[in-house]
């Protein structure tokens, strides 16, 4: 009787291990998506939403330069002013967003990533403001101001979410709670163009109300972010709380035995008992992240040089060529950020499944697809009626491809490729060269446009390609990865051998982990030395 007990007892233990695994890498509570969900809100959603929300006041806004300038010189402002002031508002969103890139490293040092993205809804609080009340004071600096503190905002937010999601997430969704900030940058571009139709708020005597609404989403991540704990590896790594930090780890991980996610973390991270953060400079100097910083800047350079922009200028052109009435035009424009919205939810629903590298590579690759197709579909556009048609499909294609992989991956990249003490650097990088491309895109764009008419979009075509070829020559799979494995990952493209990499990074974590532990719980020994030795370990 016992010896068929022990031939049955296996097979119910393996069942039993089977649903403990199956809940083990369930791993996520309800927690985790509001923290990505409001933090999205309050971040990535202002910045798709002032990139789009400036279109359909644009008119409203030139006349209030016109109205105060007139008051202040009795006399009409030139044209060529008009222009220059308008493109300054535009393209000062940039500059702030430069130096919001700056400026993250001392705040989520300090701070904290929670705490940043906290902080971070002042600036968007005294932009909305600003320049909700431009038209009220008639005084067109604040327009101008608003925009520039508004992308400090949008540079701080880009850099530290993503940062966040990427550190509060189990690896086995990290791509995809990653992509809800390019889902929300889409449904903020798409939430702007719909406020700003005629219906609504575009009209002169209700379109600072536009720039009022900026204050829902800063005031909602404001009351809810508090409840939610700080980044688990911050506190752990950085402020080697390993209380809070095992708290956090509960709270957004829905289980109450967190010492395995404990130990995977300190197993991962190239740490001491104190940590040093890598400066700047120090990073581009490590040998061992010589390709992922490179990697890094492509990707994000490609993300603004890749053409997107132009296509938004070029719009209403192509749709006015198709024989869309120009009333109808709005409403038709809808559709590119539907196609946004829909591209970005997909990308978010697959990038687990596929991986970031298939949805980066082909993205850029059908880009360039469309481009070309885009290019000639221009050139011939009058030679038959249903030609204009193909240069609509071309535009919705290129958005889509652009939001299916390039929108949002970048982003999840940056937080995947480095260590703890190196990720607050990566992300000023990454920043930095996302809001220089972005500010020379609006910068050179016209130049190229007046020079090459309807060939601009080969000059993209080029880039998109150049893009897709690196990436598949360069971009190693981080789908399901620890920061360990895609460390090693890039040992042999930095020409060091991934043995020597394991010694020189992770020899001093067993130390470190062994330190951690014998703290926590320090055993009394018969051996006087043996205390004191401890005591000596634990002092560092």
């Amino acid at each position: 009787m016992l010896e068929e007990e022990n031939i049955k007892q296996p097979p119910f233990d393996n069942e039993s291990i089977k649903i403990k695994d199956v809940k083990a890498n369930k791993e996520w509570s309800w927690q985790l998506f509001a923290a990505a969900v409001v933090g999205a809100l309050g971040s990535s959603f202002l910045y798709g939403y002032n990139l789009s929300v400036v279109n359909a006041p644009s008119a409203y806004i030139q006349d209030l330069y016109n109205q105060s300038w007139s008051s202040r010189y009795n006399q009409t402002i030139a044209n060529g002013t008009i222009s220059l002031l308008w493109s300054v508002t535009v393209s000062i969103f940039a500059i702030g967003g430069l130096v919001g890139a700056l400026v993250v490293i001392p705040m989520v040092n300090v701070l904290g990533r929670k705490g940043t993205l906290l902080l971070n809804n002042v600036f968007a609080i005294a932009a909305a403001l600003l320049m909700s009340l431009a038209r009220l004071a008639n005084v067109p600096e604040m327009m101008i101001l608003g925009r520039f503190i508004m992308g400090i905002d949008g540079g701080i937010a880009l850099s530290t979410l993503p940062m966040y999601l990427n550190e509060i997430s189990p690896k086995h969704i990290r791509g995809s709670l990653g992509q809800i900030t390019a889902i929300l940058i889409c449904v903020g571009v798409f939430t702007g163009q719909v406020l700003g139709l005629h219906e609504i708020f575009g009209t002169e005597s209700l379109w600072p109300c536009l720039f009022g609404v900026i204050l829902i989403p800063a005031l909602i991540q404001l009351m809810v972010m508090p409840f939610l704990p700080e980044s688990p590896r911050y506190l752990l790594l950085e402020k080697q709380d390993t209380k809070k930090a095992e708290k956090a780890f509960r709270t957004f991980l829905g289980k109450s035995d967190v010492s395995q996610n404990i130990e995977e973390v300190l197993s991962e991270t190239r740490i001491q008992r104190n940590t040093r953060l890598v400066s700047v400079f120090e990073l581009f100097k490590t040998r061992s992240a010589r390709w992922q910083i490179i990697t890094v800047i492509v990707t994000m350079a490609s993300y603004q040089l890749c053409g997107i922009n132009a296509i938004w200028f070029y719009t209403n052109s192509i749709f006015k060529e198709a024989g869309i009435e120009p009333k109808n035009i709005p409403y038709i424009t809808l559709s590119t950020g539907g196609i946004e919205i829909l591209a970005a939810v997909v990308s978010g629903m697959t990038v687990e499944k596929l991986g970031r590298r298939p949805l980066l590579i082909g993205g850029f690759g059908m880009m360039t697809v469309f481009f070309g197709i885009l290019t000639v579909s221009l050139t011939f556009q009058h030679r038959a009626s249903w030609i204009p048609y193909l240069s609509i499909v071309c535009i919705l294609s290129v958005i889509a491809s652009f939001c299916i992989g390039p929108g949002g991956i970048p982003f999840v990249l940056v937080g995947e490729f480095f260590q703890q003490s190196q990720r607050s650097a990566a992300f000023m990088i990454a920043g930095s060269v996302n809001w220089i491309c972005n500010f020379a895109v609006g910068l050179l764009f016209p130049i190229i446009q007046n020079g090459l008419n309807n060939y601009c979009f080969l000059v993209f075509a080029t880039i998109c390609l150049a893009a897709a070829l690196y990436l598949y020559f360069i971009l190693p799979e981080t789908k399901n990865k620890t920061f360990m494995e895609i460390d090693q990952s890039f040992a042999k493209i930095n020409k060091i051998s991934s043995a020597i990499t394991e010694n020189e990074n992770y020899s001093m974590e067993e130390k470190s982990i062994e330190q951690l532990e014998i703290c926590a719980s320090p055993a009394l020994s018969n051996d006087k030395n043996e205390n004191e030795t401890v005591e000596q370990t634990c002092s560092v």
